[in-house]
Parts: C-alpha cells; structure tokens; sequence
C-alpha cells in the first residue's frame, strides 16, 4: 500500500516529465528539435551558433561570435529557471581549431570561477556555414 501513495505522489510524476523549453530571446530552433528540453531538474541546451533572437548570423571575429553563443546559451538558460553557473557540461564545436585560442577568451569571460566540464573539438563543417556551435547541460537552480 505504501508503494502505491509513493508512485502517484506529484513529485514523482513531475520528475519524469519532459518539458520542451523556447524562449524568442535566442533564435528559433533551425530545424525539428527544441531549444532546450528539461528532465529531472536537468536542461540540455542544443547546439547554438552565432545567429541573433531575430535568426541574423553575427557577423565578424570568433570573438564576437562566440559572445553571441554565449548569450543565446544564458536566454535558454533563464527560460528554463537555469542560469550559466549550474551548466556542468559544455560541448564546444569549431570550423577551424586555430580559433581555439580566440574563442577560449570570450569563454573564459563567461566561466573564470565556475568552471564547468568541457570538451573543444575541430569539425569539417557546422549547421548553416557558422565558425562555431556550443551546447550545454545544465541543472535548474533550487
């Protein structure tokens, strides 16, 4: 009897649910997927590129792009009652890894003291020719 009050307790019910995130302060997903989905208190973040809320590619340096990125990610991010010092994991995607030392910059701006996991790796090509993609996982804040 005591098991049946734990499996239709709300919280567990909640905790199973997957809850797609959009937010018109990032661009529009490019194709049939989500800005970020939610699940137990986590958010993964897809992959974001250089292109404003108003789907314009930014144009000019790595530097520039990748702040861009940087803040799509943080409006996802608070979209989903998350915030860029609960990412844990960050995946980074280059067109040319010779912007490695260039985009490092601008992420160490975002991240000098939270310092989440990440991974940097060089592609042949990214989603609509951009220089660079990034994508999260997150935990939402208490």
């Amino acid at each position: 009897m005591l098991s049946n009050m734990v499996f239709k307790a709300p919280i567990a019910r909640s905790l199973n649910t997957l809850t797609p995130v959009a937010t018109k302060l990032a661009p529009p997903a490019a194709a049939s997927y989500s800005q970020a989905m939610k699940f137990n208190k986590m958010v993964f973040v897809s992959g974001q590129i250089p292109y404003t809320h108003d789907n314009k590619p930014v144009e000019g340096s790595i530097s520039k792009k990748a702040d861009q990125v940087f803040q799509n990610i943080k409006n996802i991010l608070d979209a989903s009652n998350s915030s860029l010092d609960k990412i844990i994991k960050v995946n980074v995607f280059l067109k040319d890894i010779n912007n490695f030392k260039e985009f490092n910059g601008v992420y160490a701006k975002y991240f000098n003291v939270h310092k989440p996991a990440r991974s940097c790796v060089a592609v042949a090509a990214l989603p609509l020719d951009v220089d660079v993609e990034v994508e999260v996982i997150a935990t939402e804040k208490d």
